[in-house]
């Protein structure tokens, strides 16, 4: 096999999970085959540079082996090399994200976090359960008075 459709490779090398899915990603742009914008009906051929954008991830791929059948994670990443300016660039961003302040923390007085919130109620001596015996006893109805039973 010396040449497959575009869809069908980026599919069978693990890139999306289906292949429809591979599909609409070409049709938005958001994948180019030597630096042109493709149809998902393009022809790949082994020696081919392609690009993806995934979201914030770029990655730049030469194509090594044409191959329409999907395998495992091992066997897919036989079909391409990423270039190492694709890798750097995607480490850099990983880099950047785990740097990046979380993001409920960044609002200055926003909401508290799950664990700043039970913090807050166990300082406040709110995490104990509440009892309908330390209620006195007597039960209300949904109006606020006292039940009659």
């Amino acid at each position: 096999m010396e040449r497959l459709r575009i869809d069908k490779w980026l599919w069978a090398a693990r890139f999306y999970k289906t292949r429809s899915l591979a599909s609409d990603e070409i049709d938005r742009g958001r994948v180019q085959v030597n630096g042109v914008v493709v149809k998902a009906s393009r022809e790949l051929k082994a020696g081919d540079t392609v690009r993806l954008r995934n979201g914030e991830i770029q990655r730049t791929l030469l194509v090594q082996v044409i191959s329409d059948r999907r395998g495992g994670a091992p066997e897919a990443a036989l079909l391409y090399t990423e270039t190492a300016e694709s890798v750097q660039a995607r480490l850099a961003l990983a880099e950047q994200r785990r740097l990046a302040p979380e993001p409920a923390r960044s609002l200055e007085g926003g909401r508290p976090t799950k664990r700043e919130r039970r913090d807050s109620e166990q300082a406040r001596g709110w995490g104990d359960r509440w009892s309908a015996s330390m209620d006195g006893g007597q039960q209300t109805t949904s109006t606020g008075k006292p039940n009659s039973r």
